[in-house]
């Protein structure tokens, strides 16, 4: 009876720590996903970035040559992050 509980066991953990070699592409998938979520969060943080920026501008808050700055590099980082995301995409 102790050998067959002890086969048990073993057997038990041999399906627990071989679990990632079996679940196999479905790893790199999830973290494609994670990935894919990760650019599209940057992406809208940075549209809002920019919205914000127009509207402090607009209200004052920033100089005409201190928006026209910040704004050229959100936008050039925005274009990074949607050529990411297409890489991603055709990938």
């Amino acid at each position: 009876m102790e050998i067959l509980l002890a086969l048990v066991i073993v057997v038990a953990l041999a399906w627990f720590v071989s679990a990632p070699l079996r679940r196999g592409a479905s790893v790199p998938a999830a973290t494609e996903d994670a990935r894919a979520a990760e650019l599209d969060a940057r992406k809208q943080a940075l549209y809002r970035q920019i919205r914000d920026a127009e509207l402090d501008r607009a209200q004052g808050k920033l100089s005409e040559p201190d928006w026209r700055r910040l704004d050229s590099e959100l936008r050039r980082e925005a274009v990074e992050v949607l050529k990411r995301i297409d890489a991603l995409d055709a990938g």
